[in-house]
């Protein structure tokens, strides 16, 4: 059994710095950057506080790596030149924190709002969203859109990127058999479908430094997605060692499968199994104290992503350090304690869509 204590031992990679201990910033939603995607002073401020407060590797909210992809207002952007000035003050700052950084690079598909992007994308036509199906011409442009997006994080001085390929976005819409229903390379199986992801992988390595550190984001439930399936194409991700780590979002790590098929022990458990060779494991999902944290390490995994915990204690992993005992304030917690860690009045608005976080004014 992994304790607390063991949280704080360093983790290697096949590429890029290691990280200082096994604790990682989840990459969350925030809405605090500028309307054009640049990098605002309440962005760097929430970010930078994490990085100071012990965690091993900072990731930004999802970046959109094209403006037709913007999946919420006040999103941080990558899709510029433009965006590199701010978010090189960024990265030289959390690097002065003694943390890893990292962007997480996104584009939302069908869930881009057309108040924001005009005509959605998606893989076929969606008629619940009034979004089209990309042309292959489109597709092929979005493996390029990333890859541009990770030299303009190599080039701002980032540690490397997260590919978000979770939550119901572009990646995972393709992944979809419900709503991927093409009929050329990119549709059919799950190994067509899973050929963006492949194509998007190996279109970063080919044009980022060999120290470069690359992350994936997966969730194996909801908007289609069928968990063997992704089984499948994690275990391949795994395989083929171009990734360095594998982050799974489970929205709970203690939870059970959706599908009455795998019921009957973990979702995390039927991730720790996969054999991953040199990649390393972590997974996100409700993990609020140490000794949660630790018991992911316990199950398999190789570290923790902290979300909610990280938003009510910027220093979480230091709380954590001095007492592995530690619980995090009970919610609902006040705007200002929220504003004292960070949030901008924004992101506070933006909290209460959780229900039960952030107490009534």
């Amino acid at each position: 059994m992994s304790s607390v204590q063991d949280l704080f031992q360093p983790i290697a990679f096949q590429h890029g710095p290691q990280w200082k201990n096994r604790f990682m910033l989840a990459p969350l939603t925030n809405q605090q950057s500028h309307p054009n995607g640049l990098l605002s002073d309440e962005e760097f401020r929430w970010l930078t506080m994490r990085a100071q407060g012990g965690f091993g590797l900072t990731m930004t909210c999802a970046a959109h790596v094209d403006a037709r992809g913007q999946g919420f207002p006040g999103q941080l952007g990558i899709f510029a030149d433009d965006h590199i000035p701010g978010l090189a003050r960024l990265a030289a700052e959390i690097r002065r924190q003694g943390s890893v950084s990292s962007v997480q690079l996104h584009h939302a598909g069908n869930r881009s709002p057309k108040d924001l992007v005009g005509q959605p994308l998606c893989p076929s036509d969606d008629p619940e969203t009034g979004a089209r199906a990309m042309t292959g011409d489109e597709v092929e442009g979005l493996v390029e859109s990333f890859a541009a997006a990770a030299v303009r994080a190599q080039t701002a001085g980032f540690d490397g990127v997260e590919i978000h390929g979770a939550h119901g976005y572009v990646i995972a819409q393709f992944l979809s058999p419900e709503l991927n229903r093409r009929d050329d390379r990119w549709g059919g199986g799950v190994e067509n479908r899973a050929r963006l992801l492949f194509e998007i992988i190996d279109a970063i390595r080919g044009r980022t430094r060999a120290d470069f550190q690359l992350g994936l984001r997966l969730s194996p439930e909801r908007f289609g997605l069928k968990l063997a399936e992704i089984r499948e194409v994690a275990q391949e991700v795994l395989r083929q060692g171009r990734i360095d780590y594998l982050d799974m979002s489970l929205w709970d790590v203690a939870k059970e499968p959706v599908e009455e098929a795998f019921k009957g022990r973990t979702l995390a458990s039927y991730f720790a199994e996969l054999d991953r060779g040199q990649v390393r494991l972590g997974a996100a999902g409700k993990i609020m104290t140490p000794a949660e944290a630790a018991g992911l390490l316990s199950g398999g995994y190789d570290f923790a992503v902290i979300g909610r915990a990280a938003i009510l204690h910027h220093d979480f992993p230091e709380r954590a350090r001095k007492d592995a005992g530690f619980e995090p304030v009970a919610r609902p917690v006040s705007p200002a304690h929220l504003e004292a860690e960070g949030l901008s009045p924004s992101f506070v608005e933006y909290m209460r869509n959780w229900p039960g976080f952030v107490a009534a004014a």
